[in-house]
């Protein structure tokens, strides 16, 4: 199989993705092969959301548009005119996956088959339902996939690297076991926004966006701002008040009352409007419906922090402030070559 037949596959299952981005999901007769899947893959998006209570239809509808858009002829072309595929040597790859929001690892899953190997794939028992069925339309509009993409819930045998994404303290487990092994490790991140005071109230909504999208799951939602002294949250509270609904689903409200609890009983001093508390805190992971916030005292001190502490941050958002900053609200519509942690996946996967 070239490599022309890897990107027509994914390809086409992004014009099959792009029937199920809304809520009223609807079939396009012209994406090939639908007869066979449309209404399985409505199955199996209902099975996600009874199997984890996170994932609701609006983020899984969410992430299916994000790929649809993503998985393009051009944008497939724009991510891989820069890699040269023609001496790979075939290998099998092992995923291991997490499960925060949906189809997280799906992109260490089209990295290591656009390039040309072969996949073996643990999934998180949190997200078990979506990849697997998109699988198999791969391999049926591009027979030669078959053989190629594996899953177990066994132990990994058989693999000559390995891609795994999990805590700080499954890291430390990944490193020992797979130390024979080339491998790409993560471990926690979170992300964090710089605030100057003068954003304006379209910056502040869609900063709201990357707080409160997939609940503050991901790796790539900001758990934690970084604002001057004395800065006023009035105009923060307003612009994040298009969220409020959130509070009316039963899990995040549970976490919401439970950490407030938990906050008003160790006497921490936060503000907070009802569905989001805000919090001084140094740490970068916040738990649920909490924001953490530190003062700066000056642009380029924090600048030096930033930098520093890279290896616990995913994304800064921010205007002007860093050259690798990302737009506010932007945080969880990543391009294809935005990979997880900085490390170009598909740069490794032609080294292994």
């Amino acid at each position: 199989m070239d490599l022309q037949q890897r990107i027509n596959a994914f390809t086409k299952l992004g014009a099959f993705l792009n029937q199920f981005q809304n809520d009223d999901i609807i079939k396009n007769d012209k994406v090939e092969t639908n007869d066979l899947f449309f209404d399985g893959f409505k199955h199996q998006i209902k099975l996600a959301k009874e199997h984890n209570g996170w994932f609701t239809k609006n983020n899984i509808n969410f992430t299916l548009k994000n790929w649809s858009n993503s998985l393009t002829e051009s944008n497939i072309n724009d991510w891989i005119n820069k890699y040269n595929f023609n001496t790979l040597n075939p290998q099998t790859v092992a995923i291991i996956m997490a499960g925060n929001i949906p189809l997280v690892g799906f992109h260490d899953f089209l990295c290591v088959l656009i390039s040309g190997h072969n996949v073996l794939v643990k999934q998180s028992s949190n997200d078990k339902h979506l990849l697997p069925y998109l699988a198999k339309y791969l391999e049926l509009v591009e027979p030669e996939f078959k053989g190629k993409i594996k899953f177990t819930e066994e132990k990994l045998e058989n693999f000559d690297a390995v891609i795994a994404t999990g805590s700080d303290n499954t890291a430390r487990y990944f490193e020992f076991y797979f130390k024979n092994k080339p491998s790409i490790i993560r471990k926690n991140r979170n992300s964090v926004a710089v605030l100057s005071g003068k954003e304006t109230t379209e910056q502040l909504e869609n900063l709201a966006d990357d707080i409160f999208r997939y609940y503050g799951l991901g790796c790539r939602n900001v758990s934690k701002l970084f604002v001057p002294k004395d800065y006023d949250f009035q105009a923060l509270f307003k612009a994040v008040y298009k969220w409020h609904p959130i509070i009316n689903e039963s899990k995040y409200a549970n976490n919401y009352d439970y950490n407030k609890a938990v906050y008003l009983m160790s006497e921490f001093d936060m503000l907070e409007n009802g569905f989001l508390m805000i919090k001084e805190d140094e740490s970068y992971a916040s738990p649920i419906a909490t924001l953490f916030y530190e003062y700066y005292n000056d642009s380029e001190t924090l600048k030096e922090k930033i930098i520093s502490e890279t290896d616990k941050i995913q994304c800064v958002v921010a205007d002007a402030f860093l050259e690798h900053e990302i737009p506010f609200g932007e945080t969880q519509n990543p391009r294809l070559s935005d990979y997880a942690d900085n490390v170009d996946t598909v740069e490794f996967l032609l080294e292994i």
